[in-house]
């Protein structure tokens, strides 16, 4: 890390690749010849169709997403599509979700404004401290999706497997926390979704990956246009201007995640940087975990001291150490470790290092 850099633990917007942010700043007033940056850059330049059209393709590859899938470049962050997916998915009104933690919630709230929205599953009596199992999950036959978080940043939980839908119940996930971190079957999804803030790129762009049959069935003529998926994928997400440095860095990113491995390699990084500090956490009696071990998140690693005095005590100390953002969400306390896949495993190295020092001066 270079010596004017700290270690973000952010759970969003968070740390970039060095190398991303390199490239950026040297393609800057110059972007390959054209004489000005890509902030600058006409949308509808032949030079931009070739950033945009680049980035899907590396996303496609990345994430092998199947010919079948439309991938949109839209602006509105998660919570937009939190409306957009019953929009765009409800035909006989009916929907379920998993209420997992705060944005699961969110996404409930919004949809029920559609419909009929039923609770297949929710973890909320117990703080959402899990994702569920299987055989948790009640989800109705005629259900137009099922929805999930796939990664749920406040509370540290994630999904370790794609949850099963009884035969036509289309999957709909949103991926912002985790995306890129593993590889994913797209095709066990109707529909993913993700802020760019995490794993992607900067705040500003949501990518939806949706299945080509999944576009168009619903009369959306009373909606507005910007929500209609059918619009944005006929458009090829250029029916207005799209959010283009954020676009034109989602690439760079995507770059940098296939030089390093692709998502094969994301994910033995992330299982690396998880095991070291839950290891570490299950190992002492300082700091208590707060997610069951079978949810743990990979991204998120979330702990507390069981006084908020010493919780606030180590936000400020572990950020004059050179590290930011530990402290926890507001709603709920405590510490988040955010370990995203840009986050070097040298930063996970100094973080242990500082709580063991922390809990021998506390303890």
């Amino acid at each position: 890390m270079a010596d004017n850099r700290i270690y973000n633990f952010s759970a969003g917007p968070s740390m970039l690749p060095a190398p991303v942010l390199e490239r950026a700043a040297a393609e800057m007033l110059n972007y390959k010849g054209s004489g000005m940056s890509v902030m600058e850059m006409s949308h509808r330049s032949k030079v931009y169709d070739g950033i945009i059209k680049e980035t899907e393709a590396a996303l496609r590859r990345v994430l092998s997403i199947p010919d079948n899938y439309k991938v949109l470049f839209l602006q509105g962050g998660a919570t937009t599509q939190f409306a957009a997916i019953p929009m765009n998915l409800m035909k006989t009104g009916k929907a379920d979700y998993a209420l997992t933690g705060n944005f699961a919630n969110n996404a409930y709230k919004e949809a029920k404004k559609f419909g009929d929205i039923h609770l297949a599953f929710s973890s909320k009596e117990s703080g959402f401290d899990r994702v569920p199992t299987q055989n948790e999950l009640d989800i109705r036959p005629d259900a137009d999706y099922f929805y999930i978080c796939a990664n749920n940043t406040i509370y540290g939980t994630e999904y370790q497997y794609d949850p099963e839908t009884p035969a036509g119940v289309p999957l709909v996930a949103d991926m912002s926390s985790n995306i890129l971190s593993k590889p994913v079957d797209v095709a066990k999804y109707g529909v993913i979704y993700a802020g760019a803030q995490k794993n992607m790129g900067p705040a500003g762009v949501t990518v939806v990956i949706v299945r080509d049959d999944l576009l168009g069935g619903y009369p959306l003529d009373k909606y507005p246009v910007m929500l209609d998926w059918k619009t944005m994928a006929d458009k090829e997400s250029m029916y207005n201007t799209p959010p283009t440095y954020g676009i034109y860095i989602l690439g760079l990113v995507l770059e940098w995640v296939e030089a390093q491995g692709g998502v094969e390699a994301m994910q033995r990084l992330a299982e690396k940087r998880a095991s070291m500090l839950y290891d570490y956490l299950d190992g002492q009696a300082f700091y208590q975990p707060v997610a069951e071990k079978a949810s743990r998140s990979h991204m998120n690693v979330t702990f507390r001291t069981g006084s908020e005095e010493l919780d606030a005590k180590f936000a400020k100390e572990s950020a004059a150490a050179g590290m930011s953002n530990l402290k926890g969400h507001r709603s709920v306390g405590g510490m988040r470790a955010s370990i995203y896949n840009a986050m070097p495993v040298e930063g996970v190295e100094h973080l242990i290092g500082f709580m063991k020092k922390f809990a021998a001066e506390n303890g």
